[in-house]
């Protein structure tokens, strides 16, 4: 019988001696800092869940957090022909070292003699923002993976098929921001996730013309235009071709443009690897002109103020969609579900547009759906300085500030507005075509 029990004791203590060797060669597997499997598997591992972050100094990502496994996509498809405008200006001190764009300058009146006359400073996150309402996922970082995804979700549960990011050329930024250029394979890759496509607002940058559009055109096809989530527009011709936006297309003249846009133009894209859908802004009623004059493809409107500019008044999309229709152009009526700049604009409350519960987004809607467009723009899913956001916002009262907010319904309101005039934009251009 001691005999037995010491056989017994002598085998428990061997198979614990190998369940231990276990442990400790299973821990030696994990990938180190830098094996790119924390790319594809980016943790938390055990021993970087206490680890203090080091924040971005320079334009580069922040190091991936949070799992990012394969979502479950919402049974109802997106729709390529709904874009939205994307912003990844924002900062915080947790990804940037500072906060970026939250704390956005109160921008000064430009006649000297008024510009007295209203508050000067700028913001103070994270209870005072530069906007009017407060996002619910608080003042975020666009370097955030988490924030990234959570936007995907929420462009999906919208049924928007195709994000138009807010794009400059390596190292440049806009005035209040860093340069976000690197972010955009994690944007492509989060997007794909998400069944959704991407396409670039090229920004006014300092010295942008038709040379150096024509840079970035090459740069953006050449490190992008093979992934799954880089945007093609199917033009009449069945030929598949990248789509640019381009703001501002009015400051550089339209015979420079032309250079670039037209077959005989001295350094033209047609025709080339390069060729793509080139859309200028619409803003005054002579731009038409000079937009077909340049090679443009098409037009967009962009602006969210109803009546703030030719371009962005509703009741001239009729006229606007029948010059394009008798040009070959293609017109991308842009709308938004209400604007208020007052945040940074102290002085521009008359281009305010309250979004009465809704329905000023539903009127824009049914505006750009009377014209009968190809693709419609939403503007924007994220420029929380404009008011024009449709991502989600929560109430919030601090000591100094009461934020806008979008009650008596939920955070999502506009989601599934916009996902509920998805169908009927879908449906009723099955009509169109019959």
């Amino acid at each position: 019988m001691v005999r037995l029990r010491r056989r017994a004791c002598l085998a428990l203590f061997l198979c614990a001696l190998f369940v231990l060797g276990a442990l400790l060669a299973l821990r030696t597997l994990k990938p180190p800092l830098d094996d790119p499997r924390r790319r594809r598997f980016p943790g938390p591992w055990p021993e970087e869940k206490e680890a203090k972050e080091t924040p971005a100094q320079t334009d580069s990502p922040a190091p991936p957090v949070g799992a990012q496994h394969t979502p479950n996509l919402d049974p109802l498809p997106v729709s390529s022909s709904l874009h939205v405008f994307y912003y990844t200006w924002y900062g915080t001190p947790r990804f940037d070292s500072r906060y970026l764009h939250w704390d956005h300058v109160l921008v000064p009146h430009w006649d000297p003699q008024l510009a007295g006359s209203y508050p000067k400073g700028r913001h103070s996150p994270p209870e005072d923002i530069g906007a009017s309402y407060y996002p619910a996922l608080g003042p975020y970082s666009s370097r955030d993976p988490a924030v990234l995804e959570e936007h995907m979700r929420q462009l999906r549960a919208a049924a928007i098929g195709v994000v138009v990011l807010s794009w400059y050329p390596p190292g440049l930024a806009d005035d209040h921001g860093e340069p976000s250029e690197s972010l955009v394979p994690f944007i492509l890759d989060a997007a794909h996730r998400y069944a959704i496509q991407v396409t670039f607002h090229i920004q006014p940058y300092k010295g942008r013309d038709d040379n150096t559009l024509h840079s970035n055109v090459k740069y953006i096809i050449d490190k992008y235009g093979t992934h799954d989530a880089f945007y093609r527009y199917k033009t009449s011709m069945a030929q598949r071709l990248p789509l640019f936006y381009i703001y501002d297309s009015y400051l550089t003249p339209p015979e420079a443009w032309a250079n670039l846009l037209t077959p005989s133009g001295s350094h033209s894209l047609r025709n080339t690897p390069y060729d793509a859908v080139f859309i200028a802004l619409l803003v005054e009623e002579g731009h038409k002109h000079d937009i077909l004059s340049a090679g443009y493809d098409g037009l967009y409107t962009y602006f969210a103020s109803n009546g703030f500019s030719y371009g962005s008044s509703h009741q001239n999309w009729k006229a606007i969609k029948a010059f394009c229709d008798s040009n070959n152009l293609l017109f991308i009526p842009s709308v938004g579900p209400g604007y208020i700049d007052t945040s940074i604009r102290a002085w521009n409350k008359h281009n305010t547009r309250h979004r009465v519960n809704g329905k000023y987004y539903e009127t824009a809607l049914e505006a750009a759906l009377m014209v009968r467009p190809e693709i419609v723009s939403i503007t924007s899913f994220n420029e929380w300085h404009e008011g024009t956001q449709i991502e989600k916002a929560i109430p919030k009262k601090t000591l100094t500030r009461l934020y806008l907010d979008y009650l008596p319904r939920q955070p999502d309101m506009y989601l599934e507005l916009t996902r509920r005039w998805a169908e009927h934009y879908s449906k009723e251009k099955e009509q169109w075509l019959m």
